[in-house]
């Protein structure tokens, strides 16, 4: 069974998703880019102080001191096309009010989407193609896929989003588009107004595949060791021994670390959890919004164990 992998989406300060710095970071091992490169080397429309100051590793690990606006929440997608050119032009609307390399709590979504359009430019294809073939088929994540909202409907193997109404009942999210959200954290929003997931986010996955993209990190499949002890290193203070990294959220618990990415959207909630020290890989997937996320991941990883909660937005 194939789930929706947009419940691990973004917190605030942002961090960035895991394929997207991996696509990244594959391009700067080909000497392709460097991550001090800023923005405007690659994009332009963006705000000059953007453009000259904001670097790709600001970016990935959440400090690049941008606010974005709130997105269009409501708005029903009707192509591909429509998705990216939406997503374009919210990127470029973010400015820049923090002072990069410092963390902050901004709402910073323009953290995820500059570095796939980078991605794009540098690569020559869209962020969702690169994705597929240099992650997910090179790793053997052979269910794992950018589906757009027709396929979804009519794939009898991709799960559909059972969302909480207010009066407690649940329904198909993707067949009652006109449905939001009542939870505050989610007010309004439904995973299947999408056509596609944005890019730089989302996407599906089963939890086999996730494996084997643990997997393809740690056998140098998706990265060399050294450029995948980039992705994974602690960069940014969280708390008592948690870091951000420039994909999952880094923990020093029961003297080892743990790599977790967390989150939920309506009718979905998933976590995936690293443990390098022993070789295991945890994987929660879920299609209601009202699983008890946080006790799971606390009974997986132990009571001492922080969990950070991520959604979309």
């Amino acid at each position: 069974m194939r789930w929706h992998w947009e419940a691990l989406g973004r917190p605030a300060p942002a961090r960035g998703k895991p394929f997207n710095a991996v696509a990244i970071l594959q391009l700067a091992q080909q000497g392709k880019l460097n991550l001090t490169d800023p923005v405007g080397r690659f994009l332009d429309g963006f705000t000059a102080d953007i453009a000259e100051k904001v670097t790709i590793h600001h970016m990935l690990s959440g400090t690049s001191g941008m606010n974005t606006p709130e997105e269009d929440i409501r708005r029903v997608f009707a192509s591909r096309e429509e998705v990216h050119a939406y997503q374009e032009r919210w990127a470029r609307q973010a400015r820049l009010i923090g002072t990069p390399g410092v963390p902050n709590e901004l709402h910073a979504g323009a953290e995820t989407v500059i570095p796939a359009l980078i991605v794009e430019a540098v690569s020559g294809q869209s962020y969702w193609d690169y994705v597929e073939e240099h992650i997910f088929r090179r790793c053997g994540m052979t269910g794992s896929a950018f589906h757009t909202r027709p396929q979804w409907l009519t794939g009898a193997d991709i799960a559909h989003p059972y969302m909480t109404l207010a009066d407690g009942s649940r329904v198909d999210a993707l067949r009652h588009l006109d449905q939001g959200s009542p939870y505050d954290h989610l007010e309004g929003r439904n995973p299947g107004r999408a056509f596609i997931d944005g890019i730089g986010d989302g996407g599906f996955a089963t939890a086999p595949d996730l494996v084997r993209f643990v997997r393809g990190l740690g056998d140098g499949t998706l990265l060399e060791r050294p450029w995948a002890d980039v992705l994974l290193a602690a960069k940014v203070p969280l708390g008592p021994g948690s870091f951000g990294t420039y994909g999952p959220s880094a923990e020093i618990a029961g003297g080892q670390w743990a790599l977790q990415r967390a989150g939920g959207n309506p009718g979905v909630c998933a976590n995936w959890s690293i443990y390098p020290d022993s070789g295991w890989t945890g994987v929660i997937l879920a299609n209601r919004d009202d699983v008890p996320l946080v006790e799971m991941i606390v009974q997986e990883c132990g009571p001492s164990s922080v969990v950070h909660i991520r959604v979309w937005g």
